[in-house]
């Protein structure tokens, strides 16, 4: 059983900038190194959207193309923890965000794979 909590998320004025954190807890490095892990969110009152996603077994990533612009994705193999920078937040980022992770698919990549394993998710809050 995988185990992913967030932190990082709060307040910020528009302009601003967050960091997000998941610590994922309950894998070896083995499989920690051969997962997928992924940030998603969910505006209010919206549906869950796809940000980005890391395998940390190669370090490629993945972006949605309207935030690949202001936000980055990245991990720590040692922590088993990735990361997700936000940059220049706009109140329409205002959301909860959520970590995922999952294996490496035998096909396709870390981006379009449906995920296994949920945080508790972050609530970011981005005020005008």
């Amino acid at each position: 059983q995988v185990q992913l909590v967030e932190s990082g998320g709060g307040s910020v004025q528009a302009g601003g900038s967050l960091r997000l954190s998941c610590a994922a807890s309950g894998t070896t490095y083995n499989s920690y190194s051969s997962s997928c892990m992924a940030w998603f969110r969910r505006p209010p009152g919206k549906e869950r959207e796809r940000i980005a996603a890391i395998w940390p077994g190669d370090g490629n990533t993945y972006y949605v193309d309207s935030l690949k612009d202001r936000f980055t994705i990245s991990h720590d193999s040692a922590k088993k923890s990735v990361y997700l920078q936000m940059n220049s937040l706009k109140p329409e980022d205002s959301a909860m965000y959520y970590c995922a992770a999952s294996p490496h698919p035998l096909f396709g990549n870390c981006f379009t794979l449906e995920y296994r394993y949920w945080g508790q998710g972050t609530q970011v809050t981005v005020s005008s």
